[in-house]
């Protein structure tokens, strides 16, 4: 090409003579100059559209912006000549993006290349389908590829490519892919006679057999089939040997691919596995020197050991490998010590006995300390799925000397599984306090809220624990040195059950007081909140001391901090009153917290959720992986990762019953038609204004479907339903949902929608939403379905900041006296506007409740005004106080609105919302 492009050989030789970047940028700039008179002619040839799109690609891979010649490109594609379309191609494909606006230009073209039957012109529009991607591109090509990977008549490379393109499309846009209607016609292809056709089109099989399990249960006898002409008949080509073990990478994902689905029952298949991974084990006996032949063997062979496990774990087989396995942990080589920690890992999460894993013990402790630390994960793996009762205090308590010297990274990891371990095997009320209280101090910065908060739990629930929980708290909080998350602890604990040990003369109320407020100055904000309410429980449990904590509380009356100062003020207001009766009703002890498991489960099973190949089993015991047997391998959507699983099976009391859609207004909408990506659906918007300040409505609606919504929240913390209608007279098919979460605004569901809607009925998905801290906007559900043909539509989530708003009374001094706290400047918007309808003010005071502000009478001299107050929660940035202030000029038709919040974003958010719903209103 150099060669044949001198000016192209000559610009980059100017550009790597210049010394400095001045000089390559004057050459730069000259060239783009150049180029862009080229292009305004528009005269050139193919031949000069190619040596200057080059130039342009050089530019752009040197890092500079390339504004211009993305249309020269995509007429390139369309030449007939081969070295044009590739140069064509390549720009395309490095100067777009999926989100493009130029995409859907090429995707004629492209279209028109795979229909070709020169392979060259299919394996670069291929090329340009899995390297540019996107929504509209893999709707619109899928089936081109689709037709190009089963075709009789495509060349064995073009099948290749086709099968990974394919795959790419299916990783980032499963809901567009029929996998299931094409199951029969791609599971076919491993009967292939090329091994590189099998190997990729098992690439693709096992990423659409882990979300089609009955669709693709076809390609299990295959694969047992395929793995016996290779490991027990030996048919396979020279090519394909890789240091004497036969195409490694293909019997490594047969292995695989076995392990998504139960064992067969045909007898026959079962012979034939038993065949193949005895032949497996018996070819690992034979020692060798050479290390890429033993890393291709030791990959087949850990997979053979995982399938096994998988089939039978009381199998001959499967005690041949654990006396492997216990070599293996032992070696001299980082990759086999690995394999073996992450295999016996596998073989403790599902064996019925732990004692031949427990032989080795000694030697796995040994690798929490070795030289590499994905060793050393493997190890931590192995021990928490190996301990039990029996050898709980020997794990833990060597966990915890560890944790002293451990990696930042595998600390927190290891505080969950310390936690957990010493929850579940603890036969000793004292000896679990102990630990968790040891490991808090130990390990105070990588101690996450869950793990406290379920020592709590654990204290508060068991009455015989308390005593010793208050005794050994209070030890620890004496101590010179003491962890902030120690001090939350020792707060809740003392707060609740310190009357138990006041009569200990060093444990009497006065020295418990000082104890933890030796500790306040040096804590967050957050922390001594909840330690104000720790003093306010000891003036009810402690009367002789309320004379200090009194002082406290007028202290903090006036701080910034709203939080603080409205606990101190109602603190102040309770205990000053006449008689103790409000006291004494607010302090009463915690009831029980009520059973459900752990919720450290699911923080640690969300730090090992499934990538692209999803696991078979989780790191934990066999009570860990009872869940994950053959009843649950069912269909699933793919947006249901591991870790939300685990996550919704814990939580899974919470769920809200919120009633149906009766009663909501129904209207005939527009045809429903599918959605670009980042555009919302047109006609949605008309609904979304009024759920921004009601619980419930219409979201959507067309002649196929409509989708109702109903919502609640508390704090920071909120629960949505949405409501899908079928309206036609046929099955709605396929129905998926995906949230397109915006910062700071998390949104799970605990599972998915239901898959099919009967005609004329309807059905609920539910979403947990947690506000983590400030955020602008709302977020996107998108909402798939099949009714004749795919329909998508995006709508915008009525999700707000104001929807974390809880009203509050404020008097008129109290109101004034806030409003100059916060004072004037960037915490202050004030916005003057026209009303777009007469003002009515019964219907402007509705809009202001609905945004969850408290309207206070009689705080303005002018009763036409409206004053209101409300505080936004947030779970990671506090709280903040809002404020606002509107002035009707009802012969104007104006508004004039004032708001004044403690964070400048919230400020502008709530104005932002308040002011076109004020503008339009229609209540």
């Amino acid at each position: 090409m150099a060669s044949s492009m001198r000016g192209l050989t000559v610009f980059i030789a100017d550009i790597r003579n210049c010394r400095v970047r001045e000089l390559e940028e004057k050459r730069i700039n000259k060239e783009m100059a150049n180029i862009r008179s080229k292009f305004k002619d528009g005269n050139l040839n193919g031949y000069q559209k190619k040596k200057y799109v080059c130039k342009l690609l050089y530019m752009y891979i040197l890092g500079w912006d390339i504004d211009f010649g993305h249309m020269e490109a995509v007429n390139l594609i369309s030449s007939n000549k081969y070295s044009e379309k590739q140069i064509g191609y390549l720009g395309v494909t490095l100067l777009m993006h999926e989100n493009s606006d130029l995409t859907r230009l090429v995707i004629n073209s492209i279209r028109k290349d795979l229909d070709e039957l020169n392979e060259i012109y299919n394996c670069l529009a291929l090329h340009a389908i899995a390297n540019i991607g996107g929504r509209e591109m893999a709707e619109s090509l899928s089936s081109d590829v689709h037709r190009l990977l089963i075709s009789p008549n495509s060349k064995s490379f073009v099948k290749k490519k086709a099968a990974l393109t394919l795959l790419r499309l299916y990783r980032k846009h499963p809901e567009v892919i029929p996998a299931a209607d094409w199951a029969e016609r791609i599971i076919m292809l491993m009967d292939q006679s090329d091994l590189g056709v099998t190997l990729c089109a098992m690439s693709l099989i096992m990423a659409l057999a882990q979300d089609n399990l009955d669709a693709y249960l076809g390609c299990y006898a295959k694969a047992v089939n395929r793995l016996s002409k290779i490991i027990v008949d030996k048919d396979f080509p020279q090519d394909y040997v890789y240091y004497k073990v036969p195409i490694p990478w293909l019997q490594v994902k047969l292995l695989r691919l076995l392990q998504y689905y139960p064992p067969s029952d045909d007898r026959e298949i079962q012979k034939k596995l038993h065949v193949i991974l005895q032949t497996i084990i018996n070819n690992s006996q034979e020692a060798q020197k050479n290390v890429q032949h033993n890393n291709a063997q030791n990959a087949v062979l850990f997979e053979a050991i995982n399938l096994a496990i998988h089939l039978d774990t009381e199998s001959q087989i499967v005690n041949q490998a654990a006396v492997l396995l216990g070599r293996f942990i032992i070696s001299k080589e980082t990759n086999v010590r690995y394999l073996g920690l992450e295999t016996m890992a596998h073989l403790a999460a599902c064996v019925d006995s732990l004692e031949p894993i427990k032989k080795h013990q000694d030697t796995i402790l040994l690798s929490l300390r070795d030289k590499d630390i994905s060793v050393r994960r493997r190890g931590l793996d192995l021990l928490y799925s190996m301990c039990d009762v029996t050898n709980a205090k020997v794990i833990v308590a060597e966990l915890l000397r560890y944790l002293n010297i451990a990696d930042y990274t595998l600390r927190e990891e290891m505080v969950l599984k310390i936690a957990i371990l010493t929850e579940k095997f603890a036969t000793e009320y004292q000896w679990y306090v102990d630990i968790m209280l040891q490991l808090i101090s130990t390990a105070g910065d990588h101690v996450g809220e869950e793990v406290w908060y379920r020592v709590v739990q654990i204290v508060t629930n068991n009455e015989e624990l308390q005593e010793y929980a208050a005794r050994t708290v209070f030890t620890h909080l004496k101590s010179p040195s003491c962890h902030e998350t120690l001090v939350k602890v020792g707060g809740y604990i003392l707060g609740e059950f310190g009357h138990l040990i006041a009569n200990i003369p060093e444990a009497s109320p006065q020295e418990q007081f000082r104890a933890i407020h030796s500790k306040f100055g040096l804590c967050t904000l957050q922390t001594r909140a909840l330690l104000l309410t720790t003093y306010f429980k000891f003036i009810n449990l402690f009367p002789e001391i309320k004379g200090e904590i009194l002082q406290i509380f007028y202290q903090y009356r006036h701080v910034l901090d709203s939080e603080l100062q409205q606990r101190a003020a109602e603190y102040v207001a309770i205990t000053t009153m006449p008689n103790d009766d409000l006291l004494q009703s607010v302090c009463e002890e915690m009831p029980p917290f009520p059973e459900r498991e752990s919720a450290l489960l699911s923080r640690l099973h969300q730090q090992h959720s499934d990538t692209e190949d999803k696991r078979t089993w989780i790191i934990g015991g066999k009570d860990a992986n009872k869940e994950r047997d053959v009843a649950r391998l069912t269909l699933t959507s793919r947006n249901n990762s591991m870790d939300n699983k685990v996550k919704n099976e814990t939580n899974g009391n919470d769920d809200i019953d919120l009633v149906g859609l009766e009663g909501l207004k129904i209207n005939n909408g527009d045809q429903l038609s599918t959605t670009p990506p980042g555009s919302v659906t047109p006609g949605s918007e008309k609904f979304l204004d009024r759920l921004l300040f009601t619980a419930e409505g219409v979201l959507y609606e067309d002649t196929r479907i409509l989708i109702g919504i109903k919502s609640e929240y508390h704090g920071n913390i909120g629960r949505l339903a949405l409501y899908f209608v079928n309206r036609t007279q046929t099955n709605i098919t396929s129905l998926t949902t995906a949230i397109e979460n915006i910062s700071d605004l998390i949104i799970t569901t605990p599972q998915p929608p239901p898959s099919i809607i009967s005609q004329a009925n309807q059905n609920q998905q539910l979403f947990h939403i947690e506000c983590k801290n400030v955020f602008t906007g709302m977020p996107n559900v998108r909402i798939s379905f099949i009714s004749g043909t795919l329909h998508t539509i995006v709508l915008k989530l009525p999700v707000v900041l104001s929807k974390f708003n809880d009203p509050i009374q404020l008097n008129g001094t109290e109101f004034f006296a806030r409003w100059k706290q916060i004072g004037a400047g960037p915490r202050e918007k004030q916005v003057v506007f026209r009303s777009n309808v007469p003002i009515n003010l019964s219907g402007v005071r509705t809009i202001i409740l609905g945004f969850k502000f408290e309207i206070l009478e009689e705080v303005d001299p002018n009763p036409t005004n409206i004053v209101g107050a409300s505080v936004l929660h947030t779970s990671g940035g506090g709280m903040f106080g809002c404020l606002m202030r509107l002035e009707p000029n009802i012969e104007a038709q104006m508004y004039r609105l004032t708001v004044r919040t403690t964070n400048e974003v919230v400020t502008n958010e709530i104005c932002t919302l308040l002011e076109p719903r004020l503008a339009n209103e229609s209540i």
